[in-house]
């Protein structure tokens, strides 16, 4: 027995040596490194795969990006995007005679390539989507007074596309109260929703899911391109086989009745500058629709994806993924059990994180 407790403190001594010199190299290169954007560059030459697929995804997605401008597709981003630009010209105070005339033109190629495609193929496209195309541009015209050779242009080409949809209303109009949601209640919401690993074993109903992913697109999102994809599984292989990739879904992944992945598409820009723009819009996308699953009775928990390139290939393999595609987060969707717990999870207090000017 002594000679077995003297192996195990041997052991933790080794262990412990060993984690104080990784630290004391990692602080070493860290200060070295870290301290100019010049070295910085250095060192990420010499371990370029840190970086190596999201710096791929991203020119990747940049150039499927002018591929796809000449496709048919479900929804045309690039349209989606000017359409809203126009959207905020409308409700700026006061209204210029004349605006958006830097990119009127190319906010008509747009329209007259969806057109051609929903009248080519209809079904192809999303009605809603052309409708309030239609609508935006048509309420443009009505409101530029100014005159103006290459508005007037635009509008010819406008008339001549010949969509056939009928003026819906989908247009800029004032913000409506909707709701008499006290904070309070709100407030019970937010504190109710609590990340659960354990889950009773019953199906989770898909018209439940589309409910609450209703709620989740209606999150802001950057010129309204909803830049993602929420990717639900709820067939029990299929789900551990999912649920098995992360490290966070460790010890209760074969608990989860429905999982969810969230996908970034990067092929929705043009730039590199908006790189960063899939995590944000996904990201409030995901807590609302989470609000909303609570409301409906259902519990979930957030699974954090790593940018860790073993676990990328694998995700990427299993789903079916492009290089373009970029998981931003796994969410473990299903009803809690009722002899299950949460942690405690103490947040920081407010002036710990809140600063005012």
């Amino acid at each position: 027995m002594l000679n077995t407790l003297k192996r195990i403190a041997k052991d933790l001594l080794a262990i412990t040596w060993i984690r104080r010199v990784y630290e004391l190299v990692n602080r070493v290169v860290l200060e070295t490194f870290g301290s100019s954007r010049i070295l910085t560059h250095l060192w990420f030459f010499v371990s370029a795969i840190t970086f190596n697929r999201e710096q791929s995804a991203v020119l990747r997605g940049r150039r499927d990006y002018y591929r796809n401008k000449h496709r048919d597709r479900l929804s045309h981003v690039e349209l989606r995007r000017n359409v809203h630009r126009l959207e905020k010209g409308l409700i700026m105070r006061p209204r210029r005679d004349v605006f958006a005339r830097d990119y009127i033109t190319e906010t008509i190629e747009f329209y007259e390539e969806a057109a051609a495609q929903f009248a080519a193929a209809p079904g192809t496209m999303e009605q809603s989507e052309m409708d309030w195309a239609h609508d935006v541009l048509t309420e443009y015209f009505r409101s530029v007074t100014g005159e103006d050779a290459t508005v007037d242009a635009a509008r010819a080409r406008f008339v001549a596309a010949g969509y056939a949809g009928e003026f819906t209303g989908k247009v800029p109009h004032p913000k409506e109260q909707l709701s008499n949601l006290s904070y309070d209640d709100l407030e019970r919401l937010v504190s109710q929703r609590r990340s659960v690993r354990w889950f009773d074993q019953r199906p989770v109903p898909r018209e439940e899911i589309d409910r609450a992913l209703l709620v989740g697109r209606q999150a802001p999102t950057a010129c309204n391109r909803l830049p993602y994809e929420f990717r639900v599984f709820d067939d029990p292989e299929f789900v551990r086989r999912v649920s098995s990739i992360p490290f966070g879904a460790a010890g209760y992944g074969h608990n989860i009745p429905a999982i969810v992945v969230v996908v970034g598409k990067l092929e929705s820009y043009f730039s590199p500058r908006d790189r960063h723009a899939i995590y944000v819009d996904s990201s409030l996308a995901a807590m609302q629709f989470m609000l909303a699953l609570e409301t409906l009775g259902l519990s979930s928990s957030v699974i954090n994806w790593p940018d860790f390139e073993p676990l990328e290939r694998r995700m990427q393999k299993t789903l079916g993924l492009s290089m373009t595609d970029r998981v931003v987060m796994l969410i473990a969707v299903g009803y809690a059990h009722p002899e299950g717990m949460v942690p405690y999870s103490q947040k920081k207090e407010l002036d710990t994180f809140r600063r005012f000017n």
